[in-house]
């Protein structure tokens, strides 16, 4: 154990110098400008983490309430070395931690409780550092192969091209500006979805002007709680908001950490409203992985074996399918085989998957290499959301599944009756997709009777075994 948690440990802060280092030009003075800085800065923290990890637990018996005492604080340790240096090197390195932070399904409590201070309260940087980022030349590649020649096994070449990629689109502010007003007018049909209005007035490719809206971070219970705002809810309009956007738009907010996602009651009728922040990095679906996505989705929830396979080799995955499904679901295979929507994520189920991280890594690494580009970023938005379900607890309700089916059938079939000419066949279309939502409807409204009836047992048990007192 002892191993596979320093194994864990080194990739993780490995995965955070890959995706950092490159990012920077050393064309002023101060350390920090130097890629050299920041590659020795996160391998000096992956080495002081892995001997932590080392010493600490070799001699302790596996198991033991000593052994799972000193776990924690070394967690406790190597997180707040992480921390700090994320705060350190800053630019993708906070990106980085702040999508750790958020992966409380995966990662143990030590690491995302301290990572999580990324997620609003990241350093600031000056005039000179955004002006060297926006100017600075990513051509880095020379370091990137020297670290890969230290890891082999570990492929992220790929790293380098999403950030040129990525990095460019972030800064330009007007982009962004104009990626919120699309996905407003795009989703203008959520009541409960609040994007701040831009003034472009006072905007310019470096300066974006937003409305400024009050709200409590998404992951925030006792925000909800002390304002009354119902979770459950939270996190329905928010899997609608993002299965609209994948499955029917192809048009995806892909940062969607705690920071970036707030809750309110709406100041006019009072109810739950999710407000959507930092529109510098969206997705572009291709219509051909946008329907391969969608056909892949519908296969895991209905338990279509052999199209979970069809469709994730479509989509990059090769033999490695079943990892794949895993990735996507944030659950065992075992789980995967049996029905994602049929029971809850357990606890043991919890601790299987973080404890096989690690022994995974190579093979995800190999995984996410070989996987369409657009891929990237869907799953670190699945990792985002899942992160926010696990911290609400509404994991793998049956509401959201059943909401990303629906979606699915509204998108293909779109797509089919867009291809075709004859009236009949689009007629055909339209009746069996009304017949599809309508089944939906009807396991919805099932699954809340018994949801009520159970609750009404739970009641008269407990008034036949506590009867009032008069």
């Amino acid at each position: 154990m002892a191993r596979r948690a320093l194994k864990l440990a080194s990739w993780t802060s490995m995965a955070l110098a890959a995706s950092g280092f490159y990012l920077y030009s050393n064309k002023y003075l101060d350390p920090n400008d130097f890629g050299a800085v920041r590659v020795g800065r996160a391998v000096a923290t992956t080495a002081v983490i892995s001997y932590d990890y080392f010493t600490c637990l070799r001699s302790v018996p596996y198991g033991s309430e000593e052994y799972l005492q000193l776990r924690s604080k070394v967690h406790l340790r190597s997180a707040r070395r992480l921390c700090e240096l994320c705060c350190a090197n800053r630019g993708t390195f906070i990106k980085v931690g702040q999508h750790l932070g958020a992966l409380d399904y995966l990662l143990p409590e030590e690491y995302t409780s301290t990572l999580k201070v990324l997620h609003s309260q990241a350093p600031q940087s000056s005039m000179q550092e955004v002006r060297q980022v926006i100017r600075e030349d990513l051509g880095k590649e020379v370091l990137v192969l020297a670290v890969k020649q230290l890891f082999p096994e570990f492929e992220f070449m790929w790293l380098v091209d999403e950030a040129k990629k990525n990095l460019p689109l972030e800064l330009d502010f007007l982009s962004e500006g104009r990626n919120a007003e699309k996905v407003a007018q795009m989703l203008k049909h959520f009541d409960f979805l609040k994007i701040p209005r831009i003034y472009w007035e006072l905007s310019t490719k470096r300066v974006l002007l937003m409305e400024f809206v009050d709200g409590g971070q998404v992951n925030d219970r006792g925000y909800m709680e002390r304002n009354k705002i119902d979770v459950s809810e939270v996190s329905r309009h928010l899997g609608k908001i993002y299965s609209e956007m994948i499955f029917v738009n192809g048009f995806v907010h892909c940062d969607p950490h705690p920071g970036n996602v707030l809750v309110r009651k709406h100041p006019g009728t009072g109810k739950a409203e999710v407000i959507l922040l930092d529109h510098g990095l969206y997705q572009v679906l291709t219509e051909e992985f946008r329907l391969d996505y969608c056909h892949l989705w519908q296969s895991l929830i209905w338990m279509d074996m052999k199209k979970v396979k069809k469709y994730s080799q479509r989509l990059g995955a090769g033999e490695l399918y079943p990892l794949f499904a895993c990735m996507l679901t944030a659950r065992s295979w075992n789980s995967v085989n049996r029905g994602i929507s049929q029971a809850p994520v357990t606890a043991a189920e919890e601790s299987e998957i973080r404890d096989n991280a690690a022994n995974y890594l190579p093979q995800i690494s190999q995984l996410l290499s070989h996987v369409p580009r657009q891929m990237l970023l869907i799953f670190k938005t699945n990792d985002l959301l899942r992160g926010i379900e696990a911290v609400l607890g509404t994991r793998a309700s049956a509401s959201s599944f059943l909401n990303m089916s629906r979606c699915c059938i509204r998108a293909l079939a779109s797509h089919k009756k867009k291809n075709t000419c004859s009236f009949f066949r689009r007629t055909q279309i339209s009746f069996s997709e009304a017949f599809n939502l309508w089944q939906i409807n009807l396991h919805e409204f099932i699954l809340s009777v018994k949801g009520l009836r159970l609750a009404n047992w739970v009641l008269a048990l407990l008034c036949w075994l506590f009867p009032a007192s008069h």
